[in-house]
Parts: C-alpha cells; structure tokens; sequence
C-alpha cells in the first residue's frame, strides 16, 4: 500500500485527487492539506510514502515547503503537481528535494503511475517539462563531470523517470550496481538525492 498526502489549496482539485488516490487499489490517501504550514505540523505523524505538492500556496511556499519537509523526513519522496512551466520553479522544485514534476493536467492513470514510480525510486517527469528545461539550458556552458559512459547512461535513464529496479532491467545490471552507480554519481555531482541530480543533468546537458 502506498501512502500519499496532498498539499494543494484548491479544494476541487484536492478533494478529486483524495478520491482518486483512496479508490484506488494499493494507494492510500492518509492526509491532504490546504497550507504548507499545516502539513509541516502534521506530516510526521502521517508518514507518507508520498507527498503531492502545489508549488504556489499562501504563506510557505510549496519548493520551501518541501525543504522543511524533506529535513522531516528524508526518506518521503515529493512530487510536484503544478500549472508552473516556468523553468526556476521546475529547476528550485528539484533542489529542493522534489524527486518529479507534473502538470495539473496530468490524465488520473498517468498520475496514479507517477506516484508508483516515485514510491519505487523514480523520478517521474512530465516530458514537456523535461524537454523545456533540457532547451532552456542547453546553450549554457558546463563544468566539467567526469562521469564513465554508463554512469551517464543511469543518469539518463534516472532523468526519463525509471526506478532503479527499471534501470537494472534496461540495462542489464544488477540493482545494487545501480545503487553503486548512483552513488558515484551523486558523488561527482556534488549533490545528495535525485532530485538535485537530475536538476543538475538537465542544466548542464550531461546526458
């Protein structure tokens, strides 16, 4: 069972995606909120899986909501669900901790997907958002990464959302290889989770 919370303060679109998650076979809705600031109090005793995050709530902030949160509980994972195509907010979303980024639009069983990709250590992307920060950075000048050419390969499989359990299979290594590749890379990257890396992968074009 996958548990999931929902930070959103549009009460149509939070209560439709409570109904979703809850009549879905192995997701659970444990708690949804209208304000980061109620969620920060609460969502230790919650203790999702997941966290779906709108990005521009009153009061905190939903990237400033997610680095509170996830010094909370690291092991969470958080998706944001935003109308926000703007390349700052996708790019702050990731440092911040976010491990994907979807739009509001989403269809229900693309979303319901995301979550299960995210839980299984995913990082679920819509592609349009992907492929606008991918352009948007592209023409920047990058420091230099020395990654081997299949720890880009991980790298860009764990861009394209696969979970590791899906990058061991593509690929054809085992999971703790993954696991020792991602660790290398997070090492060379100078970052501490997916989010970051793949914020910093799509800036610098490094896969």
């Amino acid at each position: 069972m996958i548990k999931i919370s929902i930070i959103e303060d549009d009460k149509d679109i939070r209560e439709s995606l409570a109904v979703l998650i809850s009549g879905t076979n192995d997701f659970s809705c444990v708690s949804h909120y209208t304000h980061c600031e109620t969620a920060i109090k609460g969502i230790e005793d919650d203790n999702p899986d997941v966290i779906l995050m709108d990005i521009n709530l009153p009061g905190i902030t939903g990237i400033e909501g997610t680095k509170i949160i996830k010094q909370k509980l690291p092991r969470v994972e958080i998706i944001m669900l935003t109308i926000s195509e703007e390349t700052k907010d996708v790019f702050d979303s990731l440092c911040a901790g976010a491990c994907g980024y979807l739009k509001k639009n989403t269809p229900p069983l693309k979303l319901l997907e995301a979550i299960a990709e995210a839980a299984n250590g995913g990082a679920p992307m819509s592609m349009e958002i992907a492929r606008l920060v991918v352009d948007s950075f592209s023409k920047e000048t990058s420091r230099k990464v020395d990654l081997t050419k299949r720890e880009r390969e991980v790298l860009k499989k764990l861009c394209d959302g696969s979970s590791y359990k899906k990058i061991s299979e593509e690929l054809f290594i085992d999971l703790n290889t993954v696991k020792f590749h991602i660790r290398n890379i997070y090492a060379k990257l100078e970052v501490n989770s997916k989010g970051e890396a793949i914020a910093l992968a799509l800036r610098q074009n490094l896969t």
